[in-house]
Order: structure tokens, then C-alpha cells, then sequence
């Protein structure tokens, strides 16, 4: 799977809790900055960002895609919005937290959410 990595570099030991995880190998990471300038229109920005990915249409809905996205949840909606129209579905999304009482900081991976299926169960609920 490839691993689109919106935030902070991830450790070996964070790579390997996904593939825990998910069961899958992570194949390859792609590491996008994701700065943005507050001044600015939002949504212009985080095509760009997205557009670093350097995939194609094609890539976009065939590959197995897995999502670290960025701290900012203006971004990381935003960038939620674009994915979801480049892939035709939500793509699995990394949650990190912190680890209880580590000095310095330090996260581990808390699980991996699959959104789309979230989305399947909450139209179930629609009346």
C-alpha cells in the first residue's frame, strides 16, 4: 500500500504498527510538506498539496491508498473533500496519539480508520 503522509515523518516503529495493523506492506511513503498561508484562499492550497502526490487519474482510484493527514482540521477536511473526488471513495485514514508519560514526546499509532466504511454504516441511518 502507499502511504500518503500529510504530517510529521513517521518512525520505523509507526510504520511498522500500520502494517501491524493493516496487514498490509507499506511499499512506498510520500511525504507532502503541508504548509499553507492563512492569508490565502484554502481550497487552491490543498489542490496543490495534493497535486505534489504525483499520481495520475488512473493511480488515483486503482492504488491502495492509506492517509496520515495533516494536524490542521481546516486542511485535513478540505483535503478529505479532494481525495474522496480523486479516488471515488474515502481513503483509510492513520490516527496517532500520544504515548502516556513519554519525555520527550512521542506517538504511536492508535489505529487505522477505514472511512469509507464509516460512511457505508452512517447511511443506514438516514430516515
Amino acid at each position: 500500500m502507499i502511504l500518503l503522509n500529510f504530517a510529521h515523518p513517521l518512525t520505523p516503529d509507526q510504520l511498522q504498527q500500520i502494517v501491524t495493523l493493516t496487514g498490509r506492506a507499506v511499499e512506498r511513503v510520500i511525504a507532502i510538506p503541508c504548509q499553507i498561508d492563512p492569508q490565502l484562499p484554502l481550497v487552491p492550497q490543498v489542490r496543490a498539496l495534493i497535486e505534489q502526490v504525483g499520481l495520475s487519474a488512473q493511480e488515483w482510484q486503482t492504488l491502495p491508498l492509506l492517509v496520515n493527514p495533516p494536524s490542521l482540521n481546516f486542511i485535513a477536511v478540505v483535503l478529505l473533500a479532494e481525495l474522496h473526488g480523486r479516488c471515488g471513495y474515502f481513503p483509510a485514514h492513520v490516527r496517532l496519539r500520544p504515548v502516556h508519560g513519554s519525555l520527550p514526546p512521542q506517538y504511536e499509532v492508535a489505529e487505522v480508520i477505514n472511512l469509507q466504511a464509516v460512511r457505508d454504516e452512517a447511511r443506514s441511518r438516514r430516515t
